[in-house]
């Protein structure tokens, strides 16, 4: 397992844009796949973004499509999720995880390691 720390998350207003990054303490960043997942209030966690251990593919909720990128560094053990046109709907804690190996990078049970999450909260 890897040891993740999210950041960057607060408020923003609808239309507005924030940067999220998870910080991995790992020797072997480069070989986790990491998603981004997120939970409304009174909501389950759903799938937001996911990215393989290179960086070549990605994956995103169709919510967050056209909005939302995922990208990674491993020479720094981060990941970003960049959130443009942020919308009130995308209130909710998110949260990084990894797994390794490259499939089922949208499904949550297969991630084994998960931060702690950081709140972002979109005012209309």
């Amino acid at each position: 397992q890897v040891q993740l720390v999210e950041s960057g998350g607060g408020l923003v207003q609808a239309g507005g844009s924030l940067r999220l990054s998870c910080a991995a303490s790992t020797r072997t960043f480069s070989n986790y796949a990491m998603g981004w997942f997120r939970q409304a209030p009174g909501k389950e966690r759903e799938f937001v973004a996911a990215i393989d251990w290179s960086g070549g593919y990605t994956a995103y909720a169709d919510s967050v499509k056209g909005r939302f990128t995922i990208s990674r560094d491993n020479a720094k053990n981060a990941v970003y999720l960049q959130m443009n046109n942020l919308k009130p709907e995308d209130t909710a804690v998110y949260y990084c995880a990894g797994k390794t190996g490259s499939t089922r990078l949208s499904t949550m049970v297969a991630y084994s390691s998960w931060g702690q999450g950081t709140q972002v909260t979109v005012s209309s």
